[in-house]
């Protein structure tokens, strides 16, 4: 119990940290909303003003209370779950904002999770079991290449050749423009073939991650005792790959896929920027390109909470599959 306890005030203490960092960071950043708006006038030729930069603060909502006025309200309104009005899109609250967007990134970042993880751990049993042999070397190569790229130059590779030069794929957008998002077949055809290639650029950039743990794992498991036994008792080597390695090898790899998959909300700012998809990563772009406070605030707040979140789980789930944790 004292183990559960000591996590949970852990927990509280890291999440009160991260909720404070997360009000004041936004604010040590250089402009504000008002200077990013104006900057935008002046682009289009207007002459600026006195009275136009009072209007736009009124018009933004900027808040000109204390800083410590502020943390007090900003602790309120994360209680009531209530974040205030985005500086970026006009007329549209930051809840209402952050809830359109996250359906899109939990789908395509969550699902680029799970698939990059199962191929990842099945070669990674497979090259562990074929260690040393060409097998290995082929998919130990080839992930760790693949990996080289950075997500964005690949999704520009995958965007220039098979969107731009072959038109295989669209360019931009989670669907069709004109189309209006709804749960049919037609639409949700549409958001998947829309979401191909960034899907491939996450999957392919984070394949080498899963695939050298497991690998690394099943080459460690291998030397145990009970896996010498079985191949003592005669055993067939699909039998001790599977149900005797890969099962004691896959407990590393799990807890980094629930730790992949607390970072889902977080989306990939770039590869979604790259490929104009309107999920999180592209809100949060906006929000830092207009000093979004509000906006910025709350993005951060929901990455970092799922995150601690799943710490926390994962931390609870050790001390409970293995007691020696609790000692620690």
């Amino acid at each position: 119990m004292r183990y559960f306890l000591r996590k949970l005030a852990m927990f509280a203490l890291t999440l009160w940290a991260a909720v404070t960092l997360n009000f004041i960071i936004p604010r040590l950043m250089p402009g504000s909303p008002v200077q990013a708006a104006l900057s935008r006038l002046a682009a289009t030729g207007q002459t600026v003003t006195e009275a136009m930069k009072r209007a736009v603060e009124i018009q933004l909502g900027l808040p000109h209370t204390s800083l410590w006025a502020q943390y007090g309200d900003y602790l309120i309104g994360i209680m009531h779950l209530r974040f205030g009005m985005t500086y970026s899109i006009t007329d549209v609250s930051v809840t209402r904002a952050i809830l359109a967007a996250a359906p899109w990134t939990i789908v395509l970042v969550g699902t680029s999770t799970v698939i990059a993880f199962v191929i990842g751990t099945l070669l990674g049993v497979y090259a562990g079991w074929r260690r040393q042999t060409k097998v290995d070397s082929a998919v130990t190569i080839g992930s760790t290449f693949f990996s080289a790229f950075p997500p964005f130059f690949l999704g520009l590779l995958l965007l220039y050749f098979l969107g731009f030069k072959y038109h295989m794929f669209p360019l931009t957008g989670g669907y069709t423009p004109g189309a209006v998002p709804h749960l049919t077949l037609s639409f949700l055809g549409d958001a998947i073939y829309h979401s191909i290639l960034p899907a491939v650029t996450l999957v392919v950039t984070s394949l080498a991650g899963w695939v050298l743990g497991m690998r690394n794992n099943m080459i460690n498991t291998l030397g145990e005792d009970y896996v010498l036994f079985a191949e003592a008792n005669g055993l067939r080597d699909r039998t001790i790959a599977l149900l005797y390695v890969a099962r004691n090898a896959l407990l590393p790899n799990v807890t980094g896929f629930g730790l992949a998959l607390g970072a889902v909300i977080g989306g990939s700012v770039l590869v979604e920027s790259i490929f104009g998809y309107p999920g999180i990563g592209s809100l949060l772009l906006l929000a830092v390109n207009n000093r979004d406070y509000p906006l910025m605030q709350a993005i951060f707040l929901l990455i970092t909470v799922s995150m601690l979140v799943t710490i926390f789980v994962v931390d609870l789930l050790y001390g409970l599959l293995d007691p020696r944790v609790r000692g620690t």
